[in-house]
């Protein structure tokens, strides 16, 4: 392995759908007769990618194929990709929660993560005895774990409920205690799971700063996240996967920029997006956006005038007049390029507490942008933003695409600096 402290070679991992296990005694019994002969599983050249998009001919499925890579001592692995790429299942399997089906890895040193919300947690027992609980596992003894415990407490900044079990926790609560625990019983190697997007905006930003903190120590870190700015502001390296396989893996700019560009436009479902904060009042739940003549576009000439349609479903009451939102355009490499937010452009939002779905409409007359690529996110609060929990936050909910455009009538393209300044109104 020679520096690398994670090696990952030829790793597969397949499932039966519908069924848990190998799905029957005769299937073992032909699998285990296949091994005692040294010989390939015959169940294994059957099988499809993991494309969640199509309806597959068979119920054997790879979550995982053709897994290839190393991670250095110090490194920051970013694992990015779609819902249903693979992250999950190859954190699992790093972290020994389930075996793989084939291939082969090879760690040094102790692995602490935090994957669902609940991982690594007995229900019954306290936050206290789940510390100690932990930290055995890991093969701390207790004086270690004690030397540890006003820190963990600390920083997770449940000490009033530490001696409560923590089935009463909220899954805020259990995520603040899981993440404190695996950060500070000091892991050669540190795993963290999109789970963190449970926590509010405050303790996110206090597990970025503490994962640099460990990563500078010399530990090594394997994150997945669907915030792109986090991973790139964290990782040393990044990782896309795709269906199961490894599409690009190198540089991390690279690596958000491919990802940034394979979202698919054709829907606007964001009803199940699961990669959302905040706590839910409303919930947003389509986007569309139009040309001029009314017409779904996202392609769209410098100085064009678009109009976005927000669907939304409201959850549960709440104080209308504090309601903040605003869709923000961000380029390539997750700049700020625009921002509407309803307290400027004055928008009193009419919500209808008795139908419980509507509609937000932002209209742009000029939309200044030069040639390229943009993507729209959508932020909401109660109270004034950024110091109030999320409503509903979306980041990368559409892609558009500027094309050239003679705007100014001078035979020139269109330009602009790294700011471009708008104006728009609400509907």
């Amino acid at each position: 392995m020679s520096d690398s402290v994670i090696k990952v070679e030829n790793l597969g991992k397949q499932y039966h759908l519908g069924q848990v296990g190998t799905g029957t005694i005769t299937h073992d019994l032909n699998r285990w007769w296949h091994r005692l002969r040294g010989k390939e599983d015959p169940y294994l050249k059957i099988g499809e990618t993991n494309d969640r998009t199509k309806k597959g001919k068979s119920d054997l499925v790879w979550a995982l194929r053709d897994i290839n890579f190393d991670v250095k001592q110090g490194e920051v692995l970013g694992i990015i990709g779609k819902n249903g790429a693979g992250k999950s299942t190859l954190l699992k399997i790093l972290s020994r929660v389930t075996s793989p089906t084939v291939g082969e890895i090879k760690v040094k040193g102790r692995i602490a993560s935090l994957l669902e919300v609940g991982t690594g947690f007995h229900p019954e027992l306290t936050g206290r005895e789940n510390i100690f609980l932990n930290g055995a596992i890991m093969g701390m003894s207790k004086q270690e774990i004690s030397s540890k415990f006003d820190e963990i407490v600390d920083f997770s900044g449940v000490e009033r409920y530490i001696d409560t079990p923590v089935k009463r926790y909220s899954s805020g609560m259990y995520v603040r205690l899981a993440f404190a625990v695996a950060a500070h019983l000091e892991p050669e190697i540190l795993i963290v799971d999109e789970v963190l997007a449970v926590g509010d905006a405050e303790f996110q930003k206090k597990c970025m700063g503490k994962m640099k903190d460990v990563s500078g120590a010399g530990r090594t870190v394997l994150f997945v996240s669907h915030q792109m700015s986090s991973i790139r502001s964290l990782c040393t390296k990044g990782v896309m996967l795709n269906r199961g396989g490894i599409e690009y893996i190198g540089n991390t700019d690279d690596c958000v920029s491919l990802y940034l560009g394979s979202q698919d436009n054709s829907g606007t479902d964001l009803i199940n997006r699961t990669d959302r904060l905040g706590a839910g009042q409303v919930r947003f739940t389509n986007i569309h956006i139009y040309n001029s003549s009314g017409d779904a576009k996202v392609e769209f000439f410098s100085g064009d005038a678009i109009t976005i349609k927000l669907n939304y479903q409201i959850n549960k009451e709440f104080n209308i007049r504090e309601f903040l939102f605003s869709l923000v355009f961000f380029d390539t490499q997750e700049r700020i390029m625009a921002a509407f937010p309803s307290d400027e452009l004055n928008k009193v939002f009419d919500f209808n507490f008795e139908k419980k779905i509507g509609e937000i409409v932002l209209h742009i007359p000029e939309l200044l942008f030069r040639p390229g690529n943009y993507f729209i996110s959508i932020y909401s609060f109660i109270g004034q933003s950024g110091e109030n929990d999320y409503v509903d936050m979306i980041t990368n909910v559409k892609k558009i695409t500027v094309l050239s455009n003679d705007f100014f009538h001078k035979g020139i393209l269109i330009r602009s600096g790294e700011y471009t300044l708008l104006k728009g109104k609400y509907l």
